[in-house]
């Protein structure tokens, strides 16, 4: 497994900042946070990006943050493709492998919804397998609908691409209703994105993304996950991801070190 941490645990840096931060605390891996590259290329060339991500010795892993494409209609649905069509373009100038979307079922669904989510995700797989990319599914626990890992794994299932899988969050597997059972639905094959964080202190009802912690720090039990990735041979990212203010107020390389050393510990790898 290849320790990351996501550029959003370290949001007010810049992405020029994260990626010197993975790389001096011996990261070799980071998650992008698709507006924070997008601001970056606002005011410099694509190959200002190439070239930095070059120097660093930093692969980049996968990026998030895409939503709005599996049930919006008519000119909301155009926006959101194009924006996703765009981002599947720098996905592939930076050899970004794996592109994280979330669910978008905020709201109760009927079945004509259910099944136009599944011709979205299927449309979406094929421009994505056009540039070379991979989609992760990311199921989101407060959501009326995929908010656990079993129905996420169906979509993927249903929608039958082959560079369409799952992102387990495990933040969203432990705050919904995802049971320990549900594990057998990944597989090497259909798992391509993990991300971790850890909870304590706060009821799992009242729990939001500014709750998250350093995983290993909270009552989150990691280790039977870690367990079964280790048990299916997930050989991809586990990249650390936090949306926590009180984080965000320290600086990127001190986040990086910390981050890495407690995911180094969870994965029983050597600290460097």
């Amino acid at each position: 497994m290849i320790p990351c941490i996501s550029q959003i645990t370290t949001l007010p840096a810049a992405f020029g900042d994260d990626v010197h931060a993975a790389a001096n605390a011996k990261c070799g891996a980071v998650e992008v946070w698709l507006t924070k590259l997008e601001s970056f290329l606002a005011t410099r060339a694509l190959e200002s990006a190439k070239q930095l991500v070059a120097d660093s010795g930093v692969k980049l892993e996968a990026a998030a943050g895409q939503g709005g494409i599996l049930l919006t209609m008519g000119e909301a649905r155009r926006e959101a493709f194009a924006l996703f069509e765009r981002r599947l373009e720098l996905c592939e100038a930076l050899e970004i492998p794996t592109l994280v979307i979330s669910g978008d079922f905020a709201e109760s669904i009927t079945a004509t919804d259910y099944d136009r989510a599944i011709v979205s995700l299927r449309q979406a797989g094929q421009l994505a397998a056009a540039r070379g990319v991979r989609i992760a599914l990311e199921f989101q626990s407060r959501a009326a609908f995929c908010n656990n890992l079993c129905t996420a794994a169906s979509l993927v299932e249903q929608c039958g691409e082959s560079n369409v899988g799952i992102c387990l969050d495990v933040f969203h597997y432990y705050t919904g209703p995802s049971k320990f059972e549900d594990l057998v639905a990944l597989s090497p094959n259909r798992l391509f994105h993990v991300q971790l964080s850890d909870l304590a202190g706060t009821p799992r009802e009242l729990a939001t993304d500014t709750d998250r912690i350093l995983p290993g720090d909270g009552d989150f039990q990691l280790g039977p996950i870690i367990d079964h990735l280790r048990a299916i041979d997930y050989r991809g990212a586990v990249s650390v991801e936090l949306m926590n203010p009180q984080i965000w107020k320290v600086q990127a390389l001190q986040v990086a070190e910390v981050a890495v050393t407690a995911l180094r510990r969870l994965l029983g790898l050597a600290v460097p």
